[in-house]
């Protein structure tokens, strides 16, 4: 069998051992993220778009559909993988715009757990099929008899998470995956290049991560969505106007009119499972200390250390 993918022409060393300072304004952020939609757009036959609803898969998927508008391109699908934990704020905000933008939206579930109980419950191992024991036993060495349905902890992130994506990106037969993830964001993402292989069958089904917005950091990315996202996406909005709270919106504009998660506005900077995220202050995310504080600090699976061990099994 020929290794995946033969038809590809990328660099796969395109940002090897970059960071943030060296695309220095939002401007040299913007081109290479433009740059890396394109080539991925062009070069993929069958990629697909994560979206979180949050502000970074959200930015990417602005320059997805940008970019696709600019070039006569198609829009990928747009996978949103469904933890059963997510804040009802989110999955509102999920549906409103991808109706808002026509988007071709998917849901990526590990289903068993439909039937297995509610978040928080704690599941016998022995009441999995035999995939996901398989996964719980072989993949992540788990010994207990029993683990806890949630997103957050380490075997449930897996199951819900990884498991579910895996199974959506074999089904669908998606070459490429873009991802919102950031050097600046997490040490376990820091190492990340634009165009990112997961070839081995043996882990996920091979595909690749394309990873447009590697260089934009937290405050960047705020100033894209009040500069560029917004504006584009509500007529009359100001460019560059930044709101001081809900009540801080141009005449006519309501928060709902806005592809920017309510969240953000109550003060969460990273938006994860809703029993495990906390908000960081009373401030809306972007009038935040972003450069003093730790951006994912309220999200349970980070204080675990668990990013780099989830990467691993393919997480994003």
């Amino acid at each position: 069998m020929a290794p995946f993918p033969t038809y590809l022409d990328v660099d796969y060393s395109d940002g090897e051992g970059q960071t943030p300072e060296e695309y220095p304004t939002l401007d040299t952020k913007l081109e290479k993220a433009i740059e890396v939609t394109r080539r991925g757009l062009e070069q993929y036959e069958n990629p697909a778009v994560m979206w979180t609803g949050g502000k970074d898969s959200t930015l990417v998927l602005y320059f997805v559909r940008e970019v696709a508008r600019e070039f006569d391109l198609e829009v990928p699908p747009v996978v949103f993988i469904d933890h059963f934990e997510h804040f009802p704020e989110v999955l509102r905000f999920v549906e409103r715009w991808a109706d808002e933008w026509g988007l071709d939206l998917r849901y990526a579930r590990n289903e068993e757990f439909v039937r297995l109980g509610d978040p928080g419950d704690e599941i016998p191992v022995e009441a999995l099929g035999t995939e996901n024991e398989r996964e719980l036993r072989d993949r992540l060495g788990h010994e207990g008899e029993t683990f806890v349905f949630s997103a957050d902890s380490y075997e449930g992130n897996h199951l819900l998470k990884t498991v579910a994506l895996n199974s959506i990106i074999r089904e669908e037969g998606f070459d490429g995956v873009f991802s919102g993830v950031r050097w600046d964001e997490q040490a376990a993402r820091a190492d990340e290049t634009f165009f990112s292989p997961r070839h081995d069958p043996e882990k996920y089904p091979p595909h690749d991560r394309i990873h447009s917005i590697l260089q934009f950091d937290e405050a960047a990315v705020w100033d894209a969505m009040w500069t560029h996202v917004v504006p584009d996406a509500v007529e009359g909005y100001p460019v560059g106007h930044v709101p001081q709270d809900f009540d801080d919106l141009p005449v006519g504009v309501e928060p709902e009119d806005l592809p920017v998660s309510p969240k953000y506005f109550e003060g969460f900077r990273s938006l994860g499972s809703e029993r495990g995220s906390a908000r960081s202050d009373d401030r809306p995310a972007w009038l935040q200390d972003l450069d003093g504080t730790t951006e994912r600090a309220g999200r349970s699976q980070d204080k675990e250390d668990l990013m780099g061990r989830l990467r691993d099994l393919g997480y994003m």
